[in-house]
């Protein structure tokens, strides 16, 4: 989530009023909108629980902004990153706990000069499907744009990443090509790129309302 890896596309400056009203927000943020869990940013004391959610590869593997190798002191550093760029106003790590565990996590680059940002993370295996993933994913996204007053979102995704991109795609983002996305250790690889702004993220039917309640009957003919 570095601004060598080309992202955001679009650029457009912010009003040093609206920057400042994004660091603001960013600096305030204590927890993330999430349906039947807690969530709390992370700390350092969390870095055992969390180097043990991550250690799954069904987790781990697909995540391109993950440190390597995957430690306990590797996920302390990564943690604290994420807190010294939240005092900057440019970055937020939230863990979101079920029942005492870590049951995903979300992390979040802001780009506030361009009232731009970026959601990441990952949810266990567990809980997912039964349309949790889209409408958490809803969920984080709404927030970021009234909670943090963000004027656009990007998002990016390996090539085969065939799920992200149905997500995406459902929830009205547009393609904007392709990119190089690098990790700290230098290493590199292609990513899609994805963005929506405010106003389109308005005009749009929310997924929650748009989608039959669960375990209503499927009219249409589709298969699961």
């Amino acid at each position: 989530m570095a601004e060598k890896s080309a992202i955001p596309i679009t650029r457009n400056p912010a009003p040093a009023d609206t920057e400042a009203a994004i660091r603001a927000a960013v600096r305030s943020a204590t927890a993330m909108a999430t349906d039947n869990e807690s969530s709390h940013l992370a700390t350092p004391e969390d870095a055992d629980l969390f180097h043990a959610f991550l250690s799954d590869p069904a987790i781990h593997a697909p995540i391109y902004t993950l440190p390597r190798p995957l430690t306990r002191d590797s996920i302390r550093r990564f943690i604290e990153r994420h807190l010294e760029e939240r005092e900057r106003g440019a970055g937020l790590l939230f863990l979101n706990f079920s029942g005492g565990e870590i049951g995903g996590y979300t992390d979040l680059a802001i780009w506030p000069h361009w009232a731009a940002g970026e959601m990441g993370g990952a949810v266990h295996p567990d809980r997912q499907g039964h349309r949790r993933g889209i409408l958490g994913a809803e969920r984080g996204f709404t927030w970021m744009f009234e909670a943090l007053g963000l004027d656009l979102i990007c998002e990016t995704a390996a090539p085969d990443n065939v799920r992200t991109a149905r997500l995406l795609d459902h929830l009205g983002f547009r393609r904007m090509g392709e990119v190089t996305s690098y990790r700290d250790d230098g290493t590199s690889r292609p990513s899609l790129v994805w963005e929506v702004t405010r106003a389109e993220w308005a005009a749009r039917t929310p997924i929650e309302e748009a989608m039959p309640p669960t375990g209503a009957a499927d009219t249409t003919g589709r298969k699961p």
